[in-house]
């Protein structure tokens, strides 16, 4: 759940998740829609399908425990060389440190380089309490931007903190949002709205969406709603918002209820009902 999430927005969603599904046997038994309706607003929606399929592998093939082996760890869904690492310091304390972010900040701040390896670099026996604290140390202290060095417990030993010329770490490139136009086919009486997953935009085909097309000029019997902006995934999104009032839709659109909480509906598709609520 913390995959590009932060701790304050994961903490209500993984405490309503484990008091639903509590053991690793009943996320195996679980319908993947009962998972993906807790998981309902978090976002990046393959990382609860990939802990559903991981939890399957684990119960079948190794009885419920998390190998202790690099290399079986990432055969998992969704597993890959951050995670594997963080769960072999966490589980089995085995030397090893997950590179985020906020570690390799903090690596590159003692030593003051751009680039570094950190395979073998430090030797303790508490590997876990290190892995985690590193992950912390970069959060809470080693900050991208205003670090506080004066409280920092290790900044003797910290190249960046002692030289007058500091490294200038990778700034992150400008966001550029492509432009797309959603149109939504509403039922007036029945507050409902058509929704569709055949979406020829392939990062959003798996998501229940109204039309979406890229910016075009076929726009001749649709209402202009609003424009805002938006993202899925890794993608930034202008969206601008069309409607019309209808009682039938085309093939493969199946009606949806505004206020309906049973089915899992994306944030990205619930933002659309917010919008279009405001015509009832």
């Amino acid at each position: 759940m913390l995959q590009q999430t932060q701790v304050k927005t994961v903490i209500p969603y993984f405490n309503r998740f484990i008091k639903k599904i509590p053991t690793l046997k009943a996320l195996s038994n679980c319908s993947e829609k009962k998972i993906l309706k807790l998981w309902e607003g978090l976002g990046y929606y393959r990382r609860a399908k990939n802990l559903h399929k991981s939890s399957k592998i684990l119960i079948k093939k190794y009885k419920g425990k998390i190998p202790n082996k690099f290399e079986k760890l990432k055969e998992l869904p969704g597993i890959g060389d951050y995670t594997a690492n963080i769960l072999l310091a966490l589980i089995y304390n085995q030397s090893r440190i997950g590179l985020d972010g906020n570690v390799k900040r903090v690596l590159f701040r003692i030593f003051n380089v751009n680039e570094w390896k950190a395979e073998n670099l430090f030797h303790t026996k508490r590997n876990s309490d290190l892995a985690e604290a590193l992950m912390e140390f970069g959060a809470l202290i080693c900050k991208p931007a205003d670090p506080k060095c004066y409280e920092c417990k290790v900044n003797k030993l910290c190249s960046f903190y002692k030289s007058e010329l500091k490294i200038n770490f990778k700034k992150k490139l400008k966001i550029k949002y492509k432009s797309y136009d959603i149109f939504c086919y509403l039922k007036k009486d029945t507050k409902q709205i058509a929704l569709t997953k055949n979406i020829q935009l392939g990062f959003l085909k798996k998501f229940n969406l109204p039309q979406i097309k890229e910016v075009s000029k076929k726009r001749k019997s649709w209402t202009f709603l609003c424009k805002y902006k938006n993202s899925i995934s890794n993608k930034k999104l202008n969206i601008n918002l069309y409607y019309k009032f209808s009682s039938k839709v085309p093939a493969k659109y199946n009606w949806y209820y505004l206020n309906n909480n049973e089915d899992f509906i994306p944030t990205f598709t619930k933002k659309i009902f917010k919008h279009v609520s405001h015509l009832y």
